[in-house]
């Protein structure tokens, strides 16, 4: 018996060493990879938003609704949403906390109006239907400020779903009520999503995953991530909603979204994104993530920073980055564009 227990006792001692030894070395991962950021952080030069397009008007602005996602796309007076933004209703989260509904609607108002006081959207796409990518829709669409011509959204399927997902996230109500939003204000709702490029003003325009495949299916919600390619000129850029590599995207997809000069990150920089083979295919050289800095797994900013070299930028930690792309081949990064929408608010009242 006393041999029995030293035995289980020596076991004891040594996985609590193995995940002590474990625990430090992602923490000193992480602490590596978090100086490599700050370091690459000084690839671009940015400026403060101040709306004034200095730089042009063709434009990605990415909004700071912590991590979630809502990029407003801007091209030569045209302008789009893809997603919306976490939402304050959240079916997983029981306790009160603070949505970017009245955030988003404030910067689209500041960012996107005509003289009218009137925004008009081309489009809106929800990439799927995740309540951090769709929370804000049913708001905006109900907003009589916001004028939509038309909403891109792939039919809710939840056989791709997992069963948390089906059962505990919501995600079949939140469907239902941005599609009757959307019938209620008689704004065209496409499902059946374009495949083929498109112009969007100056930038050239692809969806990828328009139909989820077959293969995907049952991996969760995020396999069904509608992704935009965006060009113009000799730049390129891939927003790349929730592709993961753990879902299957970023392999299936990887070849034919080609090289993409900025990435905005997959899921958030959580653990399944931006593989090092995914890096290797679309050779970014800058990254922006939906997220503070400090909740990307390590293994991402490892992949990114030290193996492809890739500076990454926060628009949590900058308060919204807007990226635009000039006539010249270039892409100039501004910061704190939410600042500005808040002390334009401020001084309206």
């Amino acid at each position: 018996m006393k041999k029995t227990a030293d035995r289980k006792k020596l076991v004891r001692v040594i996985m609590t060493q193995l995940v002590t030894f474990i625990m430090a070395s992602v923490f000193l991962l992480d602490i590596y990879t978090y100086i490599m950021c700050n370091k690459y952080e000084k690839r671009y030069t940015f400026t403060k938003e101040d709306f004034s397009l200095s730089a042009g008007d063709d434009r990605i602005h990415f909004l700071n609704t912590a991590n979630s996602d809502c990029i407003l796309i801007e091209s030569n007076g045209h302008f789009a949403l893809v997603d919306s933004g976490e939402g304050n209703k959240n079916p997983r989260k029981k306790t009160a906390y603070h949505g970017f509904g009245e955030d988003v609607i404030g910067y689209l108002k500041k960012a996107a109006a005509g003289k009218d006081g009137k925004v008009r959207l081309d489009f809106i796409l929800g990439t799927h239907c995740h309540y951090d990518h769709y929370g804000n829709f049913e708001e905006i669409i109900n907003s009589d400020d916001i004028i939509i011509e038309k909403a891109y959204f792939k039919k809710y399927d939840v056989s791709g779903s997992t069963e948390l997902e089906s059962e505990g996230w919501g995600n079949a109500e939140t469907y239902k009520k941005i599609i009757a939003a959307l019938e209620k204000k008689n704004i065209p709702l496409i499902q059946d999503l374009p495949d083929e490029e498109f112009m969007f003003g100056d930038f050239t325009a692809k969806f990828i995953n328009t139909v989820t495949p077959e293969e995907l299916k049952g991996r969760g919600e995020n396999s069904a991530s509608v992704g935009v390619k965006l060009k113009k000129g000799e730049r390129t850029a891939f927003l790349a909603a929730d592709f993961t590599a753990a879902s299957g995207l970023e392999v299936w997809y990887g070849d034919s979204i080609g090289q993409s000069d900025l990435l905005k990150i997959g899921h958030h920089g959580y653990f399944g994104s931006s593989s090092r083979s995914f890096l290797k295919k679309i050779k970014p050289q800058v990254a922006i993530v939906t997220n503070y800095l400090g909740k990307i797994y390590p293994n991402v900013k490892w992949n990114l920073t030290v193996t492809a070299k890739v500076p990454i930028y926060s628009c949590v930690n900058k308060n919204g980055i807007v990226a635009t792309f000039t006539d010249n081949n270039r892409i100039v990064l501004s910061e704190h564009a939410m600042d500005t929408v808040n002390s334009f608010a401020a001084a309206q009242n």
